[in-house]
C-alpha cells in the first residue's frame, strides 16, 4: 500500500519529467512548502546549481509577516525571489510546482513572482 508520502514523490517525479520534457532546457523555479514555511529557488539543471533563492525564513522577508504559511507570505516570496532572480539576469524560467496543486500559496507565489518580472 502506498503512503501520502509515496504518492505525492511520484506527482513530483510525473510533474519534473514533463517540465524536462517541455521546457527545452530553461532553467527552473522550484517550490516547496511545509506546514510553517515556503521556500523557492532557480535552479539550472544542466549544472546542478541553485541561481536564486528566497523563502519565508530570509530576514528580509520575515519581520513583515505574521507567518510564513499563508498566501500572503507566498506572494512576498515570490515577490523576493523573482527581484533576485532579474537581478542575476534571469527573465524566463520553467515553474515547478512540485507535486503541489496549483492552488493556495502555490498560486500567490507563482503569480507573484510574474507580477515582478519573471515569465513562465
Amino acid at each position: 500500500m502506498r503512503t501520502p508520502k509515496d504518492i505525492h514523490t511520484r506527482r513530483k517525479a510525473r510533474t519534473r519529467w514533463k517540465l524536462r520534457k517541455k521546457g527545452a532546457g530553461r532553467l527552473r523555479l522550484s517550490v516547496n512548502r511545509s506546514g510553517r514555511h515556503i521556500y523557492a529557488q532557480v535552479i539550472d539543471d544542466s549544472v546542478g546549481h541553485t541561481l536564486a533563492a528566497a523563502s519565508t525564513l530570509d530576514k528580509d522577508v520575515r519581520g513583515r509577516l505574521k507567518t510564513g504559511a499563508d498566501r500572503a507570505a507566498a506572494a512576498e516570496v515570490g515577490k523576493l525571489l523573482a527581484e533576485r532572480a532579474v537581478a542575476a539576469g534571469i527573465k524566463e524560467v520553467v515553474f515547478d510546482r512540485g507535486g503541489y496543486m496549483f492552488h493556495g500559496r502555490i498560486k500567490a507565489l507563482a503569480d507573484a513572482a510574474r507580477e515582478a518580472g519573471l515569465a513562465f
